[in-house]
């Protein structure tokens, strides 16, 4: 969906569909490899959490061969995808996404408490690739971009965590609740999203984007900043975790839909 937004982004008026269909074609089938790739290497822990513990690779339905055979297809064919379409800067960014993705965050997040923030590394190139397919460049833009999926990315992760605590802890996670508190993983949700508000404002200022995009994203994203600032010490963080997890989709959803009209709003950059 943000690859989408953000191809759409970068395209204005002059939509190539085809271009759009095989870069998401090729972005989805990276993002399918890293997937099954994951499930292999987080089996383990997958088996002492309650939501995970359904999942094929833990339940041995699929055999391990099959699975690391069926992701590499994904992935090559996914890269190969965007190397026949796009162009190499997407390619290095499906890449470095992987990469992260499979084998730097399937570290760190065993290791570490900031493994959610280096998560977010792969988790935000699929955008940055959508809007790199057209531009062929990695621009100031492109940079906004990333800024705020990966703003957006920690408090949504970290509502997560709060809501599924028991889960984390039950697996041994180092995620931010386990570790160091419910309180301080709630501070690191609102720094978190004045972030993202100063990363999506800044796109309108850049002149990237126009301003029925800039009023409804920070609006919207406002509205994500002050349902967090209600209940904010409540004894039931888990409860309050759920609501910034479940805001924190229509956040994402309202971003990528202002993205993707910019073009076409009044006042929107053509």
């Amino acid at each position: 969906m943000t690859a989408a937004a953000a191809f759409l982004l970068a395209s204005g008026r002059n939509i190539d569909w085809y271009l759009l269909i095989a870069t998401l074609i090729g972005i989805g089938l990276v993002i399918a490899s890293g997937c099954v790739f994951n499930n292999y290497i987080d089996r383990g822990v997958d088996s002492k959490m309650a939501r995970t513990k359904k999942r094929a690779m833990v339940e041995g339905t699929i055999p391990v061969i099959n699975a690391m055979t069926f992701a590499s297809l994904l992935g090559l064919g996914g890269l190969l995808v965007l190397a026949t379409y796009t162009n190499w800067l997407t390619v290095g960014l499906g890449v470095v996404g992987l990469f992260f993705y499979v084998i730097i965050y399937g570290i760190a997040k065993r290791r570490t408490v900031h493994g959610t923030l280096i998560g977010t590394i792969p988790g935000a190139t699929p955008t940055v690739a959508g809007y790199c397919a057209v531009t062929g460049s990695f621009d100031t833009a492109a940079i906004g971009l990333f800024i705020i999926m990966v703003a957006w990315q920690m408090p949504h992760f970290y509502a997560i965590s709060m809501y599924r605590f028991k889960d984390y802890k039950a697996a041994g996670l180092p995620v931010m609740s386990v570790k160091r508190g419910m309180l301080a993983t709630q501070y690191q949700i609102m720094a978190y999203i004045l972030i993202f508000l100063l990363a999506t404002y800044d796109l309108f200022a850049e002149g990237y984007a126009g301003m029925v995009y800039m009023v409804v994203t920070l609006g919207v994203g406002l509205v994500w900043f002050i349902l967090g600032l209600r209940d904010f010490r409540n004894d039931d963080s888990t409860a309050w975790g759920r609501k910034m997890f479940l805001f924190s989709l229509i956040v994402l959803l309202t971003f990528s839909l202002m993205l993707s009209l910019n073009a076409w709003l009044p006042l929107g950059m053509v």
